[in-house]
Protein backbone atom coordinates (compact mmCIF):
# COMPACT_ATOMS: atom_id res chain seq x y z
CA UNK A 1 0.00 0.00 0.00
CA UNK A 2 1.10 3.59 -0.56
CA UNK A 3 1.67 6.01 2.29
CA UNK A 4 -1.33 6.91 4.47
CA UNK A 5 -1.31 10.34 2.83
CA UNK A 6 -1.13 10.52 -0.94
CA UNK A 7 -2.60 12.42 -3.87
CA UNK A 8 -5.34 11.05 -6.12
CA UNK A 9 -5.14 11.70 -9.83
CA UNK A 10 -7.77 14.31 -10.79
CA UNK A 11 -10.87 12.51 -12.07
CA UNK A 12 -11.13 14.72 -15.15
CA UNK A 13 -7.63 13.67 -16.18
CA UNK A 14 -8.42 9.95 -16.19
CA UNK A 15 -8.79 8.42 -19.63
CA UNK A 16 -12.13 6.99 -20.62
CA UNK A 17 -12.30 3.32 -21.54
CA UNK A 18 -12.65 4.29 -25.21
CA UNK A 19 -9.53 6.48 -24.99
CA UNK A 20 -7.60 3.62 -23.42
CA UNK A 21 -8.64 1.28 -26.21
CA UNK A 22 -7.61 3.85 -28.84
CA UNK A 23 -4.24 4.15 -27.17
CA UNK A 24 -3.74 0.37 -27.24
CA UNK A 25 -4.70 0.39 -30.93
CA UNK A 26 -2.04 3.04 -31.59
CA UNK A 27 0.60 1.05 -29.71
CA UNK A 28 -0.07 -1.97 -31.90
CA UNK A 29 1.02 0.12 -34.88
CA UNK A 30 4.52 0.37 -33.39
CA UNK A 31 4.80 -3.33 -32.64
CA UNK A 32 3.02 -3.95 -29.33
CA UNK A 33 1.28 -7.34 -29.18
CA UNK A 34 0.94 -7.83 -25.41
CA UNK A 35 -1.03 -5.75 -22.92
CA UNK A 36 -1.08 -6.01 -19.15
CA UNK A 37 -3.57 -4.19 -16.94
CA UNK A 38 -2.08 -3.41 -13.56
CA UNK A 39 -2.18 -0.67 -10.95
CA UNK A 40 -3.10 0.04 -8.27
CA UNK A 41 -6.00 -2.32 -8.57
CA UNK A 42 -7.63 -2.61 -12.01
CA UNK A 43 -10.73 -4.38 -10.68
CA UNK A 44 -11.78 -1.13 -8.97
CA UNK A 45 -12.38 0.44 -12.37
CA UNK A 46 -16.06 0.67 -13.25
CA UNK A 47 -16.97 -1.35 -16.37
CA UNK A 48 -13.46 -2.74 -16.58
CA UNK A 49 -14.59 -5.80 -18.56
CA UNK A 50 -15.85 -3.50 -21.32
CA UNK A 51 -12.28 -2.27 -21.81
CA UNK A 52 -11.01 -5.85 -21.96
CA UNK A 53 -13.60 -6.67 -24.60
CA UNK A 54 -12.55 -3.66 -26.70
CA UNK A 55 -8.86 -4.56 -26.49
CA UNK A 56 -9.54 -8.23 -27.23
CA UNK A 57 -11.10 -7.21 -30.55
CA UNK A 58 -7.86 -5.56 -31.75
CA UNK A 59 -6.36 -8.10 -34.19
CA UNK A 60 -2.72 -7.40 -33.37
CA UNK A 61 -3.14 -8.08 -29.63
CA UNK A 62 -2.03 -11.64 -28.93
CA UNK A 63 -1.94 -11.62 -25.14
CA UNK A 64 -3.95 -9.79 -22.46
CA UNK A 65 -2.85 -10.15 -18.86
CA UNK A 66 -4.02 -8.77 -15.53
CA UNK A 67 -2.17 -8.09 -12.30
CA UNK A 68 -4.51 -7.94 -9.31
CA UNK A 69 -4.50 -8.12 -5.53
CA UNK A 70 -7.46 -10.55 -5.93
CA UNK A 71 -9.56 -8.94 -3.19
CA UNK A 72 -12.38 -8.46 -5.72
CA UNK A 73 -11.48 -11.34 -8.00
CA UNK A 74 -13.95 -13.96 -6.76
CA UNK A 75 -16.94 -12.03 -8.06
CA UNK A 76 -15.30 -11.09 -11.37
CA UNK A 77 -13.22 -14.12 -12.40
CA UNK A 78 -15.80 -15.57 -14.79
CA UNK A 79 -16.54 -12.26 -16.50
CA UNK A 80 -12.83 -11.46 -16.87
CA UNK A 81 -12.20 -14.80 -18.50
CA UNK A 82 -15.16 -14.34 -20.84
CA UNK A 83 -14.08 -10.79 -21.73
CA UNK A 84 -10.64 -11.91 -22.90
CA UNK A 85 -8.14 -11.91 -20.03
CA UNK A 86 -5.75 -14.77 -20.77
CA UNK A 87 -3.25 -14.64 -17.91
CA UNK A 88 -3.39 -13.62 -14.25
CA UNK A 89 -0.75 -12.41 -11.82
CA UNK A 90 -1.94 -12.24 -8.23
CA UNK A 91 -0.02 -10.26 -5.62
CA UNK A 92 0.36 -12.23 -2.40
CA UNK A 93 3.13 -11.32 0.04
CA UNK A 94 2.08 -13.44 3.02
CA UNK A 95 -0.16 -16.29 4.14
CA UNK A 96 -0.42 -14.92 7.67
CA UNK A 97 -3.67 -13.04 8.21
CA UNK A 98 -2.32 -10.57 10.76
CA UNK A 99 0.73 -9.87 8.63
CA UNK A 100 -1.47 -9.44 5.57
CA UNK A 101 -3.51 -6.81 7.40
CA UNK A 102 -0.35 -5.02 8.51
CA UNK A 103 1.00 -4.91 4.95
CA UNK A 104 -2.22 -3.99 3.16
CA UNK A 105 -4.27 -2.24 5.86
CA UNK A 106 -7.07 -4.65 4.94
CA UNK A 107 -8.20 -7.82 6.72
CA UNK A 108 -8.76 -9.45 3.35
CA UNK A 109 -6.57 -12.55 3.13
CA UNK A 110 -9.64 -14.85 3.02
CA UNK A 111 -11.03 -12.87 0.07
CA UNK A 112 -7.71 -13.18 -1.78
CA UNK A 113 -7.57 -16.93 -1.24
CA UNK A 114 -11.18 -17.18 -2.39
CA UNK A 115 -10.28 -15.16 -5.47
CA UNK A 116 -7.47 -17.56 -6.35
CA UNK A 117 -9.82 -20.52 -6.20
CA UNK A 118 -12.44 -18.66 -8.23
CA UNK A 119 -9.88 -17.91 -10.91
CA UNK A 120 -8.95 -21.57 -11.16
CA UNK A 121 -12.62 -22.54 -11.34
CA UNK A 122 -13.14 -19.96 -14.11
CA UNK A 123 -10.57 -21.77 -16.22
CA UNK A 124 -7.46 -19.66 -15.76
CA UNK A 125 -4.29 -21.75 -16.05
CA UNK A 126 -0.69 -20.85 -15.30
CA UNK A 127 -1.70 -18.32 -12.65
CA UNK A 128 1.33 -16.57 -11.16
CA UNK A 129 1.69 -15.42 -7.57
CA UNK A 130 3.91 -12.35 -7.09
CA UNK A 131 5.62 -12.07 -3.71
CA UNK A 132 7.79 -9.10 -2.78
CA UNK A 133 10.25 -10.34 -0.17
CA UNK A 134 11.30 -7.90 2.54
CA UNK A 135 13.89 -8.97 5.09
CA UNK A 136 12.46 -9.00 8.57
CA UNK A 137 8.89 -8.81 7.26
CA UNK A 138 8.05 -11.91 5.25
CA UNK A 139 11.34 -13.61 4.32
CA UNK A 140 10.45 -16.40 6.76
CA UNK A 141 7.62 -17.41 4.41
CA UNK A 142 9.69 -18.44 1.39
CA UNK A 143 9.03 -22.15 1.93
CA UNK A 144 5.37 -21.89 3.07
CA UNK A 145 4.54 -19.72 0.05
CA UNK A 146 6.34 -22.08 -2.32
CA UNK A 147 4.51 -25.08 -0.89
CA UNK A 148 1.19 -23.22 -1.08
CA UNK A 149 1.81 -22.44 -4.75
CA UNK A 150 2.71 -26.07 -5.50
CA UNK A 151 -0.42 -27.40 -3.78
CA UNK A 152 -2.60 -25.05 -5.79
CA UNK A 153 -0.86 -25.48 -9.16
CA UNK A 154 0.39 -21.88 -9.18
CA UNK A 155 3.78 -20.51 -10.19
CA UNK A 156 5.32 -18.39 -7.46
CA UNK A 157 7.60 -15.51 -8.39
CA UNK A 158 9.71 -13.90 -5.70
CA UNK A 159 10.45 -10.22 -6.36
CA UNK A 160 13.35 -8.35 -4.81
CA UNK A 161 12.19 -5.31 -2.85
CA UNK A 162 12.66 -2.27 -5.10
CA UNK A 163 13.43 1.33 -4.13
CA UNK A 164 10.71 2.85 -6.28
CA UNK A 165 7.57 4.92 -5.80
CA UNK A 166 5.96 4.61 -2.41
CA UNK A 167 8.84 2.60 -0.91
CA UNK A 168 9.85 5.65 1.13
CA UNK A 169 11.27 3.50 3.94
CA UNK A 170 13.32 1.27 1.64
CA UNK A 171 16.86 0.28 2.59
CA UNK A 172 19.33 -2.07 0.94
CA UNK A 173 19.42 -4.20 4.07
CA UNK A 174 15.77 -5.16 3.49
CA UNK A 175 16.47 -6.69 0.08
CA UNK A 176 16.58 -10.49 -0.04
CA UNK A 177 18.75 -11.16 -3.12
CA UNK A 178 18.21 -13.93 -5.63
CA UNK A 179 21.13 -16.10 -4.53
CA UNK A 180 19.86 -16.09 -0.95
CA UNK A 181 16.38 -17.14 -2.06
CA UNK A 182 17.82 -20.03 -4.06
CA UNK A 183 19.85 -21.13 -1.04
CA UNK A 184 16.74 -21.12 1.15
CA UNK A 185 14.89 -23.32 -1.30
CA UNK A 186 17.88 -25.61 -1.78
CA UNK A 187 18.23 -26.08 1.96
CA UNK A 188 14.67 -27.37 2.11
CA UNK A 189 14.25 -29.25 -1.18
CA UNK A 190 17.77 -30.10 -2.34
CA UNK A 191 19.51 -29.01 -5.52
CA UNK A 192 17.79 -26.30 -7.56
CA UNK A 193 18.41 -25.94 -11.30
CA UNK A 194 17.82 -22.92 -13.46
CA UNK A 195 15.31 -23.47 -16.25
CA UNK A 196 16.15 -22.18 -19.70
CA UNK A 197 13.59 -19.63 -20.92
CA UNK A 198 12.79 -18.65 -24.48
CA UNK A 199 12.00 -14.96 -23.98
CA UNK A 200 15.06 -12.89 -22.98
CA UNK A 201 12.85 -9.93 -22.07
CA UNK A 202 10.93 -11.92 -19.45
CA UNK A 203 11.72 -10.34 -16.06
CA UNK A 204 11.89 -13.55 -14.05
CA UNK A 205 14.50 -16.30 -14.05
CA UNK A 206 12.89 -19.69 -13.55
CA UNK A 207 14.12 -22.45 -11.24
CA UNK A 208 13.09 -26.04 -10.62
CA UNK A 209 13.55 -28.22 -7.56
CA UNK A 210 14.46 -31.88 -7.80
CA UNK A 211 10.83 -32.90 -7.29
CA UNK A 212 9.63 -30.62 -10.09
CA UNK A 213 8.40 -27.49 -8.31
CA UNK A 214 9.06 -24.41 -10.42
CA UNK A 215 9.39 -20.84 -9.18
CA UNK A 216 10.68 -17.57 -10.53
CA UNK A 217 12.81 -14.75 -9.16
CA UNK A 218 12.73 -11.17 -10.41
CA UNK A 219 16.06 -9.72 -9.29
CA UNK A 220 15.78 -6.24 -10.75
CA UNK A 221 17.29 -4.63 -7.64
CA UNK A 222 20.56 -6.57 -7.43
CA UNK A 223 20.79 -7.77 -11.05
CA UNK A 224 19.14 -5.23 -13.37
CA UNK A 225 18.09 -6.31 -16.85
CA UNK A 226 17.66 -2.89 -18.44
CA UNK A 227 19.27 -3.95 -21.73
CA UNK A 228 16.59 -6.62 -22.26
CA UNK A 229 13.62 -4.56 -21.09
CA UNK A 230 11.00 -3.93 -23.78
CA UNK A 231 8.20 -2.58 -21.60
CA UNK A 232 6.46 0.75 -21.50
CA UNK A 233 3.90 1.91 -18.93
CA UNK A 234 0.90 4.16 -19.44
CA UNK A 235 -0.87 5.55 -16.39
CA UNK A 236 -4.63 5.93 -16.10
CA UNK A 237 -4.31 9.60 -17.07
CA UNK A 238 -2.40 8.79 -20.25
CA UNK A 239 1.18 9.49 -19.18
CA UNK A 240 3.73 7.20 -20.83
CA UNK A 241 6.79 6.11 -18.85
CA UNK A 242 9.66 4.39 -20.58
CA UNK A 243 11.14 3.08 -17.31
CA UNK A 244 9.82 2.11 -13.90
CA UNK A 245 12.38 4.48 -12.35
CA UNK A 246 11.63 7.39 -14.69
CA UNK A 247 10.94 10.64 -12.85
CA UNK A 248 9.10 12.22 -15.77
CA UNK A 249 6.72 10.82 -18.37
CA UNK A 250 5.18 11.98 -21.63
CA UNK A 251 1.56 13.14 -21.75
CA UNK A 252 -0.39 11.23 -24.41
CA UNK A 253 -3.79 12.40 -23.20
CA UNK A 254 -3.65 15.68 -25.08
CA UNK A 255 -2.88 13.85 -28.31
CA UNK A 256 -5.98 11.71 -27.74
CA UNK A 257 -8.23 14.64 -26.90
CA UNK A 258 -6.95 17.37 -29.24
CA UNK A 259 -8.18 15.75 -32.41
CA UNK A 260 -4.84 14.45 -33.65
CA UNK A 261 -5.14 11.72 -36.26
CA UNK A 262 -4.32 8.11 -35.47
CA UNK A 263 -1.21 8.35 -37.65
CA UNK A 264 -0.02 11.41 -35.72
CA UNK A 265 -0.36 9.52 -32.43
CA UNK A 266 1.49 6.53 -33.87
CA UNK A 267 4.31 8.84 -34.95
CA UNK A 268 4.53 10.24 -31.41
CA UNK A 269 4.85 6.73 -29.99
CA UNK A 270 7.43 5.74 -32.60
CA UNK A 271 9.58 8.78 -31.83
CA UNK A 272 9.35 8.20 -28.07
CA UNK A 273 10.43 4.59 -28.27
CA UNK A 274 13.15 5.25 -30.83
CA UNK A 275 14.83 7.67 -28.43
CA UNK A 276 14.41 5.49 -25.34
CA UNK A 277 17.73 4.94 -23.55
CA UNK A 278 16.65 4.32 -19.95
CA UNK A 279 18.91 2.44 -17.55
CA UNK A 280 17.11 3.30 -14.33
CA UNK A 281 17.78 0.10 -12.38
CA UNK A 282 21.42 0.02 -13.45
CA UNK A 283 21.89 3.63 -12.38
CA UNK A 284 20.30 2.93 -9.01
CA UNK A 285 22.59 -0.06 -8.50
CA UNK A 286 25.64 2.09 -9.27
CA UNK A 287 24.68 4.81 -6.79
CA UNK A 288 27.25 5.24 -4.03
CA UNK A 289 24.60 5.91 -1.39
CA UNK A 290 21.36 4.15 -2.15
CA UNK A 291 18.15 4.99 -0.35
CA UNK A 292 14.54 5.43 -1.48
CA UNK A 293 14.29 6.67 -5.05
CA UNK A 294 11.84 9.42 -4.10
CA UNK A 295 10.88 11.12 -0.85
CA UNK A 296 7.42 11.45 0.66
CA UNK A 297 7.37 15.17 -0.21
CA UNK A 298 8.11 14.33 -3.85
CA UNK A 299 5.29 11.76 -3.89
CA UNK A 300 2.83 14.28 -2.49
CA UNK A 301 3.89 16.77 -5.15
CA UNK A 302 3.60 14.32 -8.04
CA UNK A 303 1.23 11.34 -7.72
CA UNK A 304 2.59 9.84 -10.94
CA UNK A 305 5.72 8.84 -9.02
CA UNK A 306 3.63 6.33 -7.09
CA UNK A 307 3.78 2.72 -8.22
CA UNK A 308 0.04 2.39 -7.81
CA UNK A 309 -0.43 4.92 -10.61
CA UNK A 310 2.14 3.63 -13.11
CA UNK A 311 1.93 -0.11 -12.45
CA UNK A 312 4.57 -1.44 -10.09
Amino acid sequence: MPEEEYQWLPREDILSLEEMARLVQAFTQVGVTKVRFTGGEPLLRKNFTELIQQVAKIPQIEDIALTTNAMLLAAQADSLKAAGIQRLNISLDTLDRDRFQSLTRRDALPQVLEGIQAAKAAGFRGIKLDTVLIRGTNDDEVIPLLEFAARNDLQLRFIEYMDVGGATHWSASQVVPRDEIVKMVSARFGAVEEVEIQDPSAPARLYRTADGMEFGIIASTTTPFCSDCDRGRVTADGTWFSCLYAQKGTDLRDALRDGQSASDLVQVLHDLWSHRDDRGAEQRLAAKERGPAVSLDELLADPLLEMHTRGG
